[in-house]
């Protein structure tokens, strides 16, 4: 008996959720070898060293499963370098979890705190995975629209207080932010403290380009905040941070009550993470040096590509942090972000990022992103080739 998969029907988690436009543009890019820079990863290596750590851990038989919440080494460096970065301690045992990336812990953070029913506010644009993990979680996302003007993207904090409602559980923020470049000050930390106080309402924080902050501005996480802190995730990641994406590892920092709870998810969607990598991740972190240095290499390179742009009909928008640049389109083209990105791939060779891929809804502004974390001559190339528009 041939029994074909039609008869056993199955009913979408997310119906709406298909190829994403990262898929298209990468893809694209190959087919007319266009010089990527849409997807946000780096096209350099990591430190060597960081390898050879990684072997050694290896080779030194780090290879069973470790603890559930991560390499105790591993969450001893994490809580050092946020009491001495940031000025909030956290108890490695009960308060640091190490994650397989940012996105998992994103989803865990959600699945262990939104219930069916419960309202989380998405400020966007948005990193894709928030709305999919809310969904999942049986939430309900309510949208708050960035501001952008000629100084960039900002936080309408009033309509975030606007949106808040007895069902609100759940606030999604990020600094330094991507799509955007744009970063949170210590004044938008005080409007995010001033909604949530008196409330149940929790903070997810995603944090993952936390060290790229530029033109001398410290970046202003979650942790320095003490109000804020006792009421969120914050989310970083060490595939931003060493230039491995594709290791997948990242932690979250929360009250110990919090990372209760969020554990409780983690065990049971990937129970714990690659024990090699965490072990040289420990050993590399006693140097902050790659660190504390990430913003002056990444700022170098922003400068760069946004020196090379000047004389083309691109207008760009500031890019205070993270490794994207964004950029008005709308004296070159009038066509929708989408087409644009796509035509600039096939007829100029460079793709970009629409960042409408970034709303809920379809929402045109005429910006597309393009990410600088790219070798130089990687820019050059993509510069040369902007520079006929």
């Amino acid at each position: 008996m041939n029994i074909g998969t039609a008869s056993f029907p199955l009913q979408s988690r997310l119906p709406r959720v298909g190829t994403t436009i990262f898929t298209v543009m990468s893809a694209l890019a190959a087919e007319k070898n266009a010089v990527n820079l849409g997807q946000g990863f780096p096209d350099f290596d990591c430190d060597p060293a960081l390898v050879d750590a990684v072997s050694q851990a290896m080779k030194s038989g780090f290879n069973q499963y470790p603890p559930m919440t991560g390499v105790p080494a591993l969450r001893q460096a994490i809580a050092g370098k946020i009491a001495t970065l940031y000025g909030r301690n956290y108890d490695p045992a009960a308060e640091i979890t190490v994650t397989a990336g940012a996105t998992q812990a994103i989803l865990t953070a959600v699945l262990c705190s939104v219930h069916l029913g419960d309202e989380v506010i998405v400020i966007e644009p948005a990193y894709d995975s928030y709305v999919p993990a809310i969904e999942l979680a049986g939430g309900k996302p309510v949208f708050v629209q960035m501001q952008v003007d000629a100084g960039g993207y900002s936080v309408p904090w009033n309509k975030v207080a606007a949106a808040v409602t007895p069902q609100t559980r759940l606030i999604m923020i990020n600094s330094p932010h991507n799509p955007t470049g744009s970063v949170l000050r210590e004044a938008d930390l005080q409007a995010l403290a001033d909604i949530v106080r008196e409330t149940g309402i929790l903070i997810v924080s995603d944090e993952v380009y936390e060290h790229m902050v530029f033109d001398g501005a410290r970046h202003e996480s979650i942790c320095r905040h003490p109000e804020l802190a006792a009421r969120a995730f914050v989310i970083s990641s060490f595939g931003k941070t060493y230039h491995v994406t594709g290791w997948k590892v990242g932690y979250v920092a929360a009250p110990a009550a919090l990372s209760n709870e969020f554990r409780k998810v983690h065990q049971f969607n990937v129970f714990t993470v690659n024990t090699p990598v965490q072990h040289a991740f420990a050993q590399f972190m006693a140097d902050p040096a790659p660190y504390l240095e990430l913003a002056g290499f990444y700022q170098r390179k922003r400068d760069l590509f946004r020196d090379g742009l000047a004389n083309t009909r691109f207008k760009l928008l500031p890019s205070d942090g993270t490794y994207f640049q964004c950029v008005d389109y709308s004296a070159i083209s009038s066509m929708p972000e989408s087409e644009f990105a796509q035509w600039l791939t096939r007829e100029i060779g460079v793709a970009a990022i629409p960042v409408s891929a970034f709303y809920n809804e379809p929402r045109e502004s005429g910006i597309v992103r393009f990410c600088f974390a790219k070798k130089d001559e990687t820019l050059q190339t993509a510069l040369a080739r902007l520079a006929t528009l």
